[in-house]
């Protein structure tokens, strides 16, 4: 029988190497796997590139990856932490700036096998044109720009191509999990967890309750097992 539950932590976190790109579940401080993303900071694993659609709250979750210099690039909506701010402006992390509705659809398209979409989102902007940093010197002087977006007129708006957003990794929260992955989220913090699990290669979760098959209604199953890789249980520290 399939049994996706694993006894440690540190064991199942330990196959995410070093520079490794992962989309992290969570919103604000809804939904966020803090078990694993305390287990790669102890496993000292650095050059990451992450995900999700905020870079952390201090100094915890994703906080606490930018607090101790973990994150080498960084691809959302809302890069809000003061660590990471800094570290982008003297050179020290890359952001690739995503419009929050346009970061969930990249992610569901990798899942889905979608090869783009367009989208007047960003379109006759700086975040489509080429000339928005996405690096800087010691200096905080611009030295590298995000990549221009194919544009055209599609029924009568300007739109912008957009690319499925492939992933090696997924941190994923969820409220109940069974031995098969699926999983049930709680409320708000269903969010971008949804998304991540679907767009990675490798998908991980932290969940507060395990349980075994058929505990999960069928229709309170919100993400099917299919995209689920590993199981671990929530550390109650980490909540």
């Amino acid at each position: 029988m399939i049994d996706k539950f694993r006894e440690s932590v540190r064991a199942t976190v330990e196959k995410v190497p070093d520079g490794a790109s992962i989309a992290v579940g969570g919103f604000g401080n809804a939904g966020v796997p803090r078990t694993l993303i305390n287990a790669l900071c102890e496993l000292d694993r650095t050059g990451l590139h992450i995900v999700s659609n905020n870079a952390g709250i201090d100094p915890t979750g994703l906080g606490r990856l930018a607090g101790e210099g973990r994150i080498r690039k960084f691809t959302g909506s809302f890069p809000t932490n003061d660590v990471f701010t800094r570290q982008l402006m003297t050179g020290k992390a890359e952001l690739e700036l995503v419009p929050q509705g346009t970061l969930a659809e990249r992610l569901r398209a990798a899942g889905a096998g979608i090869f783009g979409f367009y989208t007047p989102t960003s379109a006759g902007t700086i975040l489509a044109d080429g000339s928005y940093p996405a690096r800087f010197d010691a200096d905080g002087i611009p030295v590298g720009y995000m990549e221009a977006k194919e544009q055209r007129q599609l029924g009568g708006r300007q739109v912008v191509l957009e690319h499925p957003l492939h992933v090696d990794f997924a941190f994923v929260h969820a409220h109940r999990a069974d031995r098969l992955g699926n999983l049930q989220f709680r409320l708000s913090a269903r969010n971008f967890n949804l998304p991540a699990a679907m767009a990675a290669t490798h998908t991980i979760v932290d969940a507060e309750e395990l349980v075994d098959v058929g505990e999960i209604e069928p229709d309170h199953v919100h993400l099917p097992g299919i995209y689920v890789d590993d199981v671990v249980h929530t550390d109650p520290g980490a909540k």
